[in-house]
Parts: structure tokens; sequence; C-alpha cells
């Protein structure tokens, strides 16, 4: 089941989300954060654990990223990711965001989705806050995609 994620998410969203971070497949994210943040949240439920996560996280006027897609790997190729990357596109559109991206290292991943590779310089400076955090930074390999809304 898609919903919001909820206070009670918390732990297993950051169990999820930094077990990719230890395989440096993504930030980690500590709990306050997750906190701070708990209303970008989606995630896919079964069996009243948390198999999946998704955030989308208003950066700018008109603008949204997708951020910290995590699936459970015994869940993934079942679609929750996809579910999860529609649930937080429909909310954008709610919003009245006119464009999403996500930075990623799976590219095809997103282009299946109707994202388009864009050059990262195109994305507004803003974005780059976290990535100082990141242990790739400034190497980093990961691909901007974008998906006009």
């Amino acid at each position: 089941m898609i919903r919001k994620a909820r206070i009670e998410d918390i732990r297993q969203i950051q169990e999820l989300i930094n077990q990719y971070a230890r395989q440096v497949l993504m930030l980690p994210r500590p709990l306050s954060n997750l906190y701070e943040c708990l209303r970008d949240f989606w995630v896919c439920e079964e069996n009243n654990r948390i198999i999946g996560c998704c955030a989308l996280h208003i950066i700018w006027e008109e603008l949204a990223e997708i951020r910290s897609l995590a699936v459970k790997k015994s869940w993934q190729g079942r679609g929750v990711g996809q579910q999860l990357v529609k649930a937080a596109i429909f909310e954008a559109e709610e919003l009245g965001c006119k464009a999403i991206f996500a930075l990623t290292y799976i590219p095809n991943y997103f282009k299946r989705l109707g994202f388009r590779k864009i050059s990262k310089e195109k994305l507004p400076h803003k974005i780059w806050t976290e990535c100082i955090n990141c242990p790739k930074f400034p190497d980093c390999e990961e691909v901007a995609l974008i998906k006009r809304l």
C-alpha cells in the first residue's frame, strides 16, 4: 500500500535509506533530517513493514526533486519504486510544479518513467547544498534527469 509517511515510519525509513548509504549509493539521512522532512515522504507498506520510500522535495518555484528512493532488495522488480515515484509526481502536479528532477546512479530507471537526461549545471545551485556532505563530492557520478509536468 502506497501512502504518506507517518512519524512511526521514520526509523524504518532511516534503516532502508542508510542500508543503501552504506553502499555509497545515496546520502545517509539522520533521524533529525527525516523528522524535519517527514511530509516529503511516501512509503510502501506491506504487512506493517516499510518496504520502500521516496521523497518529493520542493526546491524552488515550480521545481521539485525526487529524493531517497529506496526499495528493499527482496521487493525490487515488482513495481514498488515505480508506484512511489508516480505518487510523488502526482503530488508535484497537485502542488503546481512544472518540473521534477532526480540525481541518480540508475538513469535508465527514470528514463522509463519519462525523465530525460540534462546537464547538472542547468539545475539551480540550491540543489548542491546537500552534495557537500556526500563522500563522493566533488567527483560525483550521479546523472541528472528531469521530467516536465
